[in-house]
């Protein structure tokens, strides 16, 4: 596998709050485009690497 999209039906209720709320593994700053991994994009990292090494 050469990568993994993580994507759920949550996902589909962003799409009508606008750019209020903030959704998904990475925080996008609008001005800079910096992409920062939320605490959520840390954890599933370390399950990912947790479930690949076991």
């Amino acid at each position: 596998m050469r990568g993994y999209l993580a994507w759920s039906f949550l996902d589909d209720f962003e799409w009508g709050h606008g750019y209020g709320p903030r959704f998904g593994l990475v925080r996008v700053g609008y001005r800079t485009q910096r992409r920062v991994p939320k605490q959520s994009a840390i954890r599933y990292r370390e399950m990912i690497k947790n479930d690949r090494d076991g």
